[in-house]
């Protein structure tokens, strides 16, 4: 299964969502290795099986194995971090704000791709998993890593279209 198949799973009522789905394939303010890694980290974190298998399909002859990798750890790593960080911002007792996460992040160090596309697909999971300050952290190293604001902003596009798509399948 591959975008096109997808597709023509929408229902009706999801037309647009449809048109977004053939938009982002042909999107060039992207790398490659960045736009197919977004598709795997968003459409893994939108818990949706359907979404996942179509879409790493369709990444899967255009990502190395490093890339597909790296792109299904930002996915997982963010399912952790997006949980703990989300919690202490929206905590009242901002204590948990100084205490050590404990959490092992060895992956983030070395995902076995580029920084900036690891920053960039964990910031659009970190969109969809709604962790404001994740988004902060990530947008801040991409600014820092040279990423325009279009750029970071297609990647939430990316996040919002493929969210919208698991969910126009669940509601048909």
């Amino acid at each position: 299964m591959t975008i096109d198949s997808l597709k023509s799973q929408m229902p009706e009522f999801a037309k647009d969502v449809k048109l977004n789905l053939s938009n982002i394939a042909g999107d060039e303010s992207l790398s490659e290795q960045q736009k197919y890694g977004l598709m795997v980290a968003c459409a893994i974190a939108t818990r949706n099986p359907v979404i996942r298998e179509a879409l790493i399909a369709e990444a899967d002859d255009k990502l190395s194995a490093e890339a597909m990798t790296a792109a299904k750890g930002a996915a997982t790593m963010m399912g952790m971090n997006n949980v703990y960080y989300r919690f202490v911002h929206l905590a009242s007792n901002k204590e948990y704000a100084s205490l050590q996460a404990k959490l092992r992040m060895n992956f983030i160090g070395r995902p076995g791709v580029d920084k900036v596309d690891f920053e960039l697909w964990s910031l659009a999971v970190s969109a969809i998993n709604g962790c404001g300050m994740c988004i902060d952290s990530h947008e801040a190293v991409l600014r820092q890593g040279g990423m325009t604001s279009e750029q970071i902003q297609t990647a939430i596009r990316f996040a919002a279209i493929i969210q919208s798509a698991a969910i126009a399948l669940e509601a048909a």
